[in-house]
């Protein structure tokens, strides 16, 4: 009897990891999950309500030409997929900047606070000037999230000191970062590409 028991939980728990996504399921807006249904070939029958619109434009700084989808275009949902090729078979990039539904497995949303970005990577970020494409990049130095997928960029409530600037790490005392209230504006989910 206690095999038989054993056996139905052991079935049990296997079958709950294996549970697939469905187009109520509320983790479909986790980025992630996101690149596991383009993966699986599901990204209709997930997001059907969708309305998905597709097209092809210049990214990289204009200097690549790829194919791209934008999920609830018009809305707080809007999410933009940069195709690596015109297959439209795997991602280049996942690219959310409105602050809807879409999150990172660890909560990181559009809008996420910079003293709770230090938080989740459990450890110090360091983050790039303003005024320019790249504009607040986070550098996650080495802490838990260095060797994620995720990309943020933050932005400051207010427009920033003009030391604020540039193409390069910003060096500011914790005073002055608090001062500029920073959010995250953009989260870029990336694949490792594949060689």
């Amino acid at each position: 009897m206690k095999k038989l028991f054993l056996l139905a939980l052991i079935i049990s728990i296997s079958g709950c990891k294996s549970r697939k996504l469905t187009a109520t399921s509320s983790e479909r807006f986790q980025l992630e999950n996101l690149a596991e249904v383009i993966s699986e070939n599901r990204l209709a029958s997930i997001y059907p309500e969708a309305e998905i619109s597709e097209g092809i434009d210049l990214f990289d700084e204009g200097t690549v030409e790829r194919a791209y989808s934008i999920l609830y275009p018009g809305t707080n949902d809007e999410l933009l997929i940069i195709w690596e090729d015109k297959t439209q078979n795997l991602p280049h990039q996942i690219y959310v900047e409105k602050d809807g539904r879409w999150h990172t497995g660890e909560g990181i949303t559009v809008g996420t606070r910079y003293e709770d970005l230090v938080k989740i990577n459990n450890g110090p970020i360091d983050f790039y000037g303003f005024g320019w494409d790249y504009s607040g990049a986070v550098d996650w130095k080495d802490g838990k999230m260095n060797d994620s997928n995720v990309r943020v960029f933050l932005t400051p409530v207010d427009a920033p000191p003009k030391n604020f600037y540039g193409d390069h790490i910003i060096e500011a005392n914790p005073e002055d970062i608090i001062n500029l209230d920073l959010k995250v504006r953009a989260v870029i989910y990336q694949k490792e590409s594949r060689s």
